[in-house]
């Protein structure tokens, strides 16, 4: 590393004002902050010093999905072996996972870094660590079988219109990952639903086995047919057709561990999407008048990608609320408005990515309220000491 520094040191002043590549100091700076923890530090003023950064704090959500990314890799190859009949072992799931998975992971990154290196020139600021995590999120919310090139094109989409326009990372009222995927929903629907997408190589069927075809548990809850819904083992373990890293509760509970124990994820958030999901399908229930309402309520929590949106998407520190009180108000709205789309709009039945981008929007208003109550309520103790 002393080596790595050296050479750091050595071509900085180029980048620096006056050097022959000063207009490229945006970029040179993200690659050594994304190396080296910045040596520069506050001269006057009070500041916090905290030893945890941005960089650091983005480095751990994307240790923290590295459950969910290696299950999904391992459960594209076996959903795939099963789907033709061809039988594998562990390692031959995972290679094959791991060679559909990896290209989708650096379209993601290099799309979407690549607006972020532009924009950060052109007006001349830092390169925002955000992505670090979008990058990681865009692929793990998307079929197997999504088109390359469409993955781009929504990642430019959701960096571009999903947060550079409203000013960069900090700035954004939409969840950028989960807007590039409404952008493929509503753009692309035929390779973002029904039953091939799946399952890699499905789209094109040919030499599948009888009697597979791909459905996710959703698919088949939304058409009645409750009887084919899959074990509740095996949707809690996530050997199941799906998102590729939102099928395994198990992985997902792992990261949102790591996110506890490190401070970094919103407990209050995640335990609230859970309770407002669990009350609202208790509530489906009670007036079940429908096969998908009499699914049991606690199944709602295990299947498609509520747990993932719950830990991964929710606790977004920018696009969600900021108060504590509005945290847990925010939370349960969204678990609530998820199963509440899910079950009664059949032409949604994943209704965590529009119940999140909705709450996206009243977060501000929600913490505002939040607020206005805390300031009513101190006014009236003052007026109540001083009589």
């Amino acid at each position: 590393m002393k080596l790595l520094r050296k050479q750091l040191d050595k071509v900085k002043p180029h980048f620096q004002k006056g050097g022959r590549l000063e207009k490229l100091h945006s970029t040179f700076d993200a690659f050594e902050t994304f190396l080296f923890v910045p040596d520069r530090v506050t001269e006057r003023g009070s500041h916090v010093r905290d030893p945890i950064d941005m960089k650091r704090t983005m480095i751990i959500v994307v240790v923290a999905m590295i459950p969910t990314l290696l299950f999904g890799m391992w459960n594209t190859g076996y959903q795939h072996h099963i789907a033709f009949g061809i039988e594998a072992g562990f390692w031959d799931n995972f290679w094959f996972g791991f060679l559909r998975v990896l290209p989708i992971i650096i379209v993601s990154y290099v799309s979407g870094l690549a607006v972020e290196f532009v924009f950060a020139q052109i007006r001349g600021h830092e390169v925002n660590e955000g992505f670090l995590v979008t990058g990681m999120l865009i692929p793990l919310i998307m079929p197997v079988d999504v088109p390359l090139w469409m993955v781009s094109v929504a990642t430019v989409f959701a960096v571009i219109i999903g947060k550079e326009a409203f000013g960069g990372t900090g700035m954004n009222i939409l969840n950028p990952a989960l807007t590039a995927r409404a952008f493929l929903f509503f753009a692309y629907p035929i390779y973002m639903s029904g039953d091939d997408v799946w399952t890699a190589g499905l789209m094109n069927g040919e030499g599948v086995v009888d009697g597979f075809s791909g459905a996710t548990p959703l698919a088949n809850a939304a058409m009645g047919d409750i009887e084919s819904i899959p074990r509740s083992l095996d949707m809690f373990l996530g050997f199941i057709p799906g998102s590729i890293g939102e099928t395994s509760t198990v992985a997902v509970l792992l990261g949102a561990l790591i996110l506890w124990i490190t401070g970094v994820g919103s407990m209050r958030i995640i335990a609230s999407v859970f309770a407002g999901g669990l009350v609202m399908g208790l509530i489906l229930n009670i007036f079940a008048v429908n096969p998908f309402m009499e699914v049991p309520a606690w199944e709602h929590l295990i299947m498609g990608g509520f747990a993932f949106g719950a830990v991964y998407m929710a606790t977004d520190p920018v696009t969600a609320t900021q108060t504590s009180t509005g945290k847990y108000i925010f939370g349960f709205m969204i678990g609530f408005l998820a199963i509440l789309i899910r079950v009664l709009n059949p032409a949604f039945p994943e209704g965590m990515m529009l119940a999140i981008l909705f709450m996206n929007v009243f977060a501000p208003l929600i913490d505002h309220n939040v607020m206005q109550a805390n300031i009513r309520r101190r006014l009236k103790r003052a007026a109540a000491t001083n009589q």
